[in-house]
């Protein structure tokens, strides 16, 4: 069921206040966006758009890891690994 977290008032230039519970909910702080989504049934959502970013991005790599073969942490770690000397080896003209 919805629920009514805040209610805020539009000044003249088109301006509102997010309420602290509100930005608490959604996680927002200073400086940081928002993201206003028109859903299907025409209602607006707002969300902190670094969360969305973050969750699209966990999306487009859900079951990459299983594709490359990493099976724990220690994969990843060599992975690192490789990729760090393989940088070192391009910035310094080193073989890797």
């Amino acid at each position: 069921m919805d629920a009514v977290l805040e209610m805020s008032t539009i000044s003249s230039k088109g301006q509102i206040t997010i309420p602290a519970s509100v930005r608490s909910a959604i996680g927002v702080r200073a400086g940081d966006k928002v993201l206003f989504v028109r859903r299907d049934d025409g209602s607006i959502s707002l969300f902190n758009q670094n969360m969305m970013a973050m969750h699209v991005a966990m999306d487009a790599f859900e079951g990459a890891a299983e594709e490359a073969g990493l099976q724990d942490e220690e994969d990843l770690a060599a992975i690192v690994r490789e990729a760090r000397a393989d940088l070192y080896a391009k910035a310094t003209g080193a073989s890797a």
